[in-house]
């Protein structure tokens, strides 16, 4: 009897366990394709440029900011947020494996930052090459 319950009590913890995990997690590549079908959508979409992506992520924008007011120019390192001056973790995937996984948080990172950097939402364009100037900084 006491083995059984042991048993069941074991299956509840891996059972716990698994349901703890995040349910969409991603790999960049895989929210990076998920952005493609989007901007696949548009006429004249011809791909993403990480050229095009360190440009946008370094430029000052509508706000009179730029990405690197709070992810700094070494994304693989810490920022500190403009405004509050709260840590913010590494943004480059190589050094925080965490991001760019989830595609709500994703969608709902792109779509502050976009706002409060640019002034507006980002296209797919943008986005995607945001993500793949991201996905070649190394740690």
């Amino acid at each position: 009897m006491l083995r059984i319950f042991y048993t069941s009590g074991l299956t509840l913890m891996i059972v716990a366990g698994l349901a703890a995990q995040p349910a969409f997690a991603e790999t960049p590549n895989q929210i990076l394709s998920s952005i493609q079908s989007e901007a696949k959508t548009v006429p004249g979409f011809q791909g993403f440029s990480a050229e095009r992506g360190a440009i946008f992520f370094k430029t000052q924008h509508g706000k009179e900011f730029s990405c690197t007011s709070c992810h700094t120019e070494n994304t693989a390192a810490q920022g500190k947020h403009a405004s509050t001056g709260k840590a913010i973790l590494p943004l480059a995937p190589s050094a925080n494996a965490e991001r760019f996984s989830d595609p709500a948080k994703v969608e709902k990172w792109f779509k502050r930052n976009c706002n409060d950097v640019v002034g507006r939402v980002c296209a797919a364009q943008e986005k995607g090459d945001v993500l793949t100037y991201l996905l070649t900084v190394k740690k």
